[in-house]
């Protein structure tokens, strides 16, 4: 299948001056429209980023233009409404609408973020621009391939592994409060990939570099305290390219829709690598 390569904020400026006409469609109040309520009618415009496989056209950005009085408060509101009354066509992924998932993670407004927690903005009348995770193949739309993304968290081995049994046959491996308040900030990430798809890093090396996401999960199997294979995971990603491709610029933790810091676990990491090395 043909696919589209999305990079960074840059191609979709430069999308958006060559393709969209040079009149910015902007949030009007129209006496002349009536919401079904009987109040006035707010209009927002959405450009959003628009590619399908099935035809020849170009990638481009439509605008859509919606009530929000006739709408919900965030971005995926408006896209569904979008899609259920304006463009059947256009595609987009989405599950849980709670922030848990992670399906409807894409760039609105130059940030990556969930459209689902994304509050439309009410207060610029300014239109808001939806394209798809930047630097990421895509499928279709705002549809992404993330077989690259998921091949890197797989590689980790992100599950328990122990050498011994449990200490009470079936049953499962006790741990103290202690070590398990060890694993907050790590154990609530959805996977979304707005963090990797944020760092340029992964960019340029997303076959080789593992990447924000993955490295934060690796890090969470080496501090439990129930696995038993702490010094091979570190020797797994004991690696140039793998874990040492990160620069600790930290784009990844100013994108994580679930203040979560990816950052500071790949530097836990890096310092357990050292303190290996010196131990032997």
């Amino acid at each position: 299948m043909a696919r589209v390569l999305l990079r960074g904020r840059s191609f979709v400026a430069s999308l958006r001056s060559n393709l969209l006409p040079s009149r910015v469609l902007q949030v009007q109040s129209h006496s002349s429209e009536t919401a079904k309520n009987g109040k006035d009618a707010v209009m927002k415009t959405f450009s959003i980023y628009r590619w399908s496989p099935d035809d020849a056209e170009n990638p481009k950005l439509k605008n859509y233009k919606i009530d929000l009085n006739d709408c919900g408060p965030m971005v995926l509101d408006a896209l569904i409404k979008i899609k259920n009354e304006i463009d059947p066509s256009l595609t987009f992924r989405r599950s849980c609408r709670e922030g848990i998932c992670g399906s409807c993670a894409m760039n609105i407004n130059g940030d990556n973020g969930l459209a689902c927690l994304t509050k439309i903005d009410q207060t610029t009348i300014a239109k808001t621009d939806i394209t798809p995770l930047p630097h990421m193949y895509v499928i279709k739309d705002l549809v992404v391939d993330m077989t690259n993304f998921y091949a890197g968290y797989k590689s980790i081995e992100p599950w328990l592994k122990r050498k011994d049994p449990p200490p009470v046959p079936g049953k499962e491996v006790p741990q103290s409060k202690a070590d398990r308040l060890k694993l907050d900030g790590m154990y609530e990430c959805i996977l979304c990939a707005c963090c990797s798809t944020s760092c340029p890093s992964y960019w340029w090396n997303p076959e080789t570099y593992l990447g924000p996401a993955a490295l934060l999960h690796a890090h969470r199997w080496i501090a439990d305290s129930r696995d038993q294979f702490t010094r091979e995971r570190l020797d797994a990603i004991d690696d140039e390219f793998k874990l040492y491709r990160c620069h600790t610029i930290k784009s990844c933790t100013n994108a994580c829709p679930k203040g979560l810091s990816p950052a500071s676990e790949i530097i836990k990491i890096k310092k357990l690598q050292q303190e290996k090395k010196s131990t032997g």
